[in-house]
């Protein structure tokens, strides 16, 4: 009975999660464009929800229309920190603002900035305005090193202290306790799971120790980042593939600097084969190693986190799109069910995906400082 009831509870708290979510896109879905109409065009969805999916140089809540027809956003802005031809360039993002020409331009330190695509180029001397060709590219701009503080680098600086608080939390109960309480019944048995099912598996009794450490932050981190894209905050952090490739980055500094050289020989001098074939399996190997591993843990994560947020809102753009043929009384219902249901499913690709790329990451540690027997 009790099981019983844990199991309504966390079926009302995860309605009311996801039914927030599906509301709150909804919202957003009614941004309007230039002209000051609702965007409901298959053209005009189709770049909302592309546009949605990227990062933005501003943390936005939510926007709503006055009675003027004016478009207000509430939220925050977050620093600017450019390199430039002059150096280095700081301010909050707010100052950008529309000139005339509708460009979103913003001056500083006697340099003209324009946000293009989300996108700061840095204009050319004595340019007011931004030029475009044919193509619609800049011509009298340049991109700059862009250091700013983005919404999702705000989600894993705020990921990264709540895996802090937690987990100094852990180790404190088993300091002064056997048993953990409250959070850490949750934690414990997710590391021990991390521990005994992919850790110690892939790597191997002898050598497992020194890599849980990553593994497990490696998982809870993109299992957190996972869920805070499918609640109402606008996070989308492994849906960057500036993320995911640095996270693959890490995995293949791990399993190259911790390669013992049995595989190395492996990999560079194959044992066992003809000597023509082993400079061709060498080629293979070592592109096997530096491309074909970390590209497949990097696309595998952006892709499908990527690929469900857009179904999650291409179900929401229903309402949308078939409110004249079935009406709002219809549209609405339909919307809500399917993009409920496919939400509910990414809960489970939000697990999936954090246990796939902590699995590969172990994999490819494992096969790195295995101890081969010879007889």
């Amino acid at each position: 009975m009790k099981a019983a009831k844990q199991s309504f509870k966390f079926l009302v708290l995860l309605f009311t999660l996801f039914f927030g979510a599906v509301v709150f896109a909804q919202h957003h879905e009614k941004k309007h464009s230039s002209e000051g109409s609702e965007i409901d065009t298959e053209q005009e969805i189709d770049e909302y929800i592309i546009h949605h999916t990227k990062d933005s140089h501003d943390f936005t809540l939510w926007s709503y229309t006055d009675d003027a027809n004016q478009r207000h956003h509430v939220g925050f802005p977050l620093p600017i920190i450019l390199w430039t031809s002059e150096g280095l360039v700081t301010f909050m993002s707010s100052e950008f603002h529309h000139n005339d020409d509708g460009h979103v331009l913003v001056e500083k330190g006697g340099q003209k900035f324009a946000k293009i695509h989300s996108k700061i180029y840095e204009l050319e001397a004595g340019a007011s305005v931004v030029n475009f060709d044919e193509t619609h590219h800049a011509t009298n701009a340049h991109k700059v090193v862009d250091f700013s503080i983005t919404k999702s680098v705000v989600g894993v600086l705020l990921i990264g202290l709540l895996m802090f608080w937690w987990f100094s939390s852990l180790a404190r109960q088993y300091k002064k306790k056997q048993i953990p309480t409250g959070f850490g019944r949750i934690l414990e048995p997710l590391v021990i799971y991390v521990r005994d099912e992919i850790a110690k598996p892939n790597i191997g009794d002898a050598k497992y120790r020194q890599f849980t450490g990553y593994l497990l932050t490696v998982f809870f981190f993109i299992w957190i980042a996972n869920l805070a894209g499918l609640m109402s905050f606008g996070f989308n952090i492994t849906g960057q593939i500036a993320i995911t490739a640095c996270l693959a980055i890490f995995t293949l500094v791990i399993y190259t600097t911790k390669a013992n050289k049995e595989y190395w020989g492996h990999t560079l001098w194959m044992p066992g084969v003809p000597v023509f074939v082993k400079p061709v399996l060498a080629i293979i190997e070592l592109a096997g190693h530096f491309l074909i591993k970390p590209f497949s843990l990097l696309v595998r994560l952006f892709a499908n986190i990527n690929a469900g947020h857009i179904v999650v809102m291409s179900l929401i753009a229903i309402i949308y799109k078939f409110k004249e043929s079935m009406g709002l009384a219809g549209s609405i219902p339909l919307g809500l069910v399917l993009s409920f249901f496919i939400t509910l499913i990414e809960v489970l690709v939000a697990f999936l995906q954090a246990y796939i790329f902590t699995m590969l990451s172990a994999l490819f540690i494992g096969m790195a400082v295995a101890e081969h027997d010879h007889h």
